[in-house]
């Protein structure tokens, strides 16, 4: 009984320190300012996190690649909910490791011209916000809320694309409600 319970005890340690390893920025920190890369419709441009801000919330997404199936979804989901991300005067910005010409194409077909894709090809971004995969040359799925004030209102991470979207929708909502009622 004993070792049994030491082995669970032991398990979820272990458990508990790799999902640390590779956790997301926790809600409440400061969002990294990062500058880089990007393009919409196809057009390139240099994306500022601290100029976004300006002009209100940024839902900041991380994916692995471009074109593959999971990012393709995750980016038709996107674009399909522009219409609700501006009217809660968000801008949303989806950053990969791709090089920027391969964005160039995605922003068109997938993100459907709809939002921005940004270039984080050395991943010194990715790593900023924990969303680089260790050893390797993609980014998690890891999206983010980031409030006006530069502090992280939603982090969540899931390999699926499923849920990224409502998550971020719902944040948004819900600091617009928090953010009214100050």
């Amino acid at each position: 009984m004993a070792k049994r319970k030491l082995f669970g005890l032991i398990l979820t340690a272990g458990l508990m320190l790799s999902l640390q390893a590779n956790a997301a920025l926790p809600t409440g920190d400061k969002a990294p300012a990062f500058t880089l890369p990007a393009s919409l419709a196809g057009h390139e441009f240099s994306f500022s996190l601290a100029k976004a801000l300006k002009k209100g919330p940024v839902v900041l997404y991380f994916y692995p690649a471009a074109f593959t199936p999971g990012c393709t979804i995750e980016a038709h989901d996107f674009a399909e909910a522009m219409d609700q991300f501006q009217a809660m005067n968000a801008t949303v910005i989806g950053i990969s490791m791709d090089q920027l010409d391969t964005l160039k194409k995605f922003s068109v077909s997938e993100c459907r011209s709809r939002f921005a894709v940004a270039a984080d090809e050395s991943g010194s971004v990715s790593a900023l916000y924990d969303a680089k995969q260790s050893h390797d040359t993609h980014a998690a799925r890891v999206s983010y809320v980031i409030a006006p004030d530069g502090k992280i209102f939603l982090s969540y991470e899931n390999r699926s694309p499923d849920e990224h979207v409502t998550r971020a929708l719902a944040a948004l909502q819900k600091w617009k409600t928090d953010s009214s009622r100050h």
